[in-house]
């Protein structure tokens, strides 16, 4: 770990003693990983200490894990990650926190910092993660009626419904998806005839300036 991240990584755990967590840099920035149920008091602790000062939120957004294939182990299905950044002391934090498999629900933090808002409803709406006590939690990119939520690892890349507009019924009408699956086999090429010639010649030139 690098001066700087272990400089912010004494400030942060220093400041987060009473709290169980883990610190470590991952992806070019310090990441701490919390327990759902103190993710608001930490926010609040992050935002208003002084030495920290992360008063703006840069990003809200969930993650899948369950085809994820690396080397570490993850404790659930889903997580809600946060990206801070603190303008007057110019540094960054990730903050992960693990979710329930069956029903992932966390704290919403719009009341920290305002602009979760919108982020906080694409994870819902994407992911299906309930931010509770959010505002005004409902769908942000899909139609309200749409069914799943697509950036779940088992969603069907097809989709479960499309629409279409029904000229007799005068609407838009949802109907099961007929879209074929098709399996793209690749397909190599091993002679490829278009070179040939200029191979040839290429040849025939060197053999000629021997």
């Amino acid at each position: 770990m690098s001066q700087y991240y272990s400089e912010l990584s004494d400030k942060v755990i220093a400041q987060l003693a009473d709290f169980s967590l883990k610190a470590e840099v991952a992806y070019g920035e310090l990441t701490i990983e919390v327990n759902k149920d103190d993710l608001i008091q930490i926010c609040l602790i992050l935002r208003d200490d002084q030495d920290l000062a992360f008063d703006s939120l840069i990003d809200v957004c969930g993650v899948d894990y369950s085809t994820y294939e690396g080397s570490k182990p993850y404790q659930s299905r889903y997580a809600s990650v946060y990206h801070l950044l603190s303008v007057k002391n110019n540094h960054r934090i990730r903050i992960r926190t693990w979710l329930d498999d069956d029903l992932p629900v966390v704290d919403s933090v719009v009341g920290i910092w305002g602009g979760a808002n919108w982020f906080e409803r694409e994870a819902f709406d994407l992911l299906g993660i309930i931010y509770s006590g959010h505002p005004d939690l409902r769908r942000i990119l899909t139609d309200y009626g749409f069914i799943g939520h697509p950036l779940r690892k088992d969603f069907p890349m097809v989709g479960q419904v499309e629409m279409r507009y029904d000229a007799n019924k005068q609407r838009v009408i949802y109907e099961p998806v007929t879209i074929e699956e098709r399996v793209i086999i690749p397909r190599v090429i091993r002679d490829d005839n278009r070179y040939a010639g200029r191979l040839n010649a290429s040849e025939e030139n060197s053999e000629e300036s021997a």
